[in-house]
């Protein structure tokens, strides 16, 4: 399993996902899970995925060959799509025929071909948008009143983004607020694990800002962790009941 979380700010947004894929206790590997495509200037598009590998992977494979194939429409390229809802229209296609192929030929190994995807960017000339995309190609958006989303191992992440994140939350705050999120993640769940990647476009650049690993031991991350755990103990121990 994975977890990535992606906020939808009003000065940009802010993206993180882990690196690990597990298939039993005794088989870890760690797998990119956070793709960029952008042409500076023009739009910048991130896609995050958790679930079954092989249909990530194929998916995204496949949507690069379409970025690649100079016969190409507009109906078939991100690159080349209007909008990022027609973006998310092709993502979603593409993820819904992978998965329906891969699973005609698992279906008797009973292996679940379950995957979802987050997908964010800005084209010239639009708005940033973020949607979440199911196994089946559907999709949501993110909102003013729901402003980030995830997929994967969700559940621990998710108290302190409810909290804190608001679209007027800074961009410093909101690295902050999803570092914190994963960390709670971390502690709970094996099934997600370092190193992680981080991402930030910021609103109107139509590039990426800052991209960072964060690998495991990493001093920043351990001890945002540790004052983190501080507080937290401080503040339990400060409430009467």
């Amino acid at each position: 399993m994975t977890y990535c979380v992606g906020l939808l700010l009003d000065a940009g947004m802010v993206l993180l996902s882990d690196t690990r894929t597990n298939a039993g206790l005794d088989n870890i590997s760690t797998y990119k899970k956070m793709f960029t495509f952008e042409r500076p200037g023009e739009r910048v598009i991130t896609v995050m995925t958790a679930g079954s590998l092989s249909v990530t992977q194929t998916t995204i494979a496949q949507l690069r060959e379409a970025i690649d194939d100079p016969e190409a429409t507009a109906d078939q390229s991100i690159m080349l799509a209007p909008t990022m809802l027609k973006v998310a229209e092709i993502i979603g296609a593409t993820l819904a025929r992978v998965r329906s192929s891969i699973n005609a030929k698992m279906e008797m190994s009973q292996v679940s071909t379950s995957a979802s995807m987050i997908v964010a960017g800005q084209r010239q000339d639009g708005a940033m948008r973020m949607f979440l995309v199911y196994p089946e190609g559907n999709f949501i958006e993110a909102t003013e009143d729901t402003p980030f989303l995830q997929i994967g191992e969700h559940k621990y992440g998710k108290p302190i983004l409810d909290r804190v994140v608001r679209m007027s939350t800074s961009l410093d705050d909101a690295k902050k607020a999803v570092l914190l999120s994963m960390d709670s993640t971390l502690r709970s769940n094996l099934s997600v694990g370092m190193p992680l990647d981080l991402a930030v476009i910021r609103k109107g650049a139509l590039c990426l800002g800052e991209t960072t690993r964060i690998e495991a031991q990493d001093p920043q991350f351990m001890a945002m962790s540790q004052a983190w755990s501080d507080v937290l103990r401080d503040g339990f121990s400060e409430i009467q009941i």
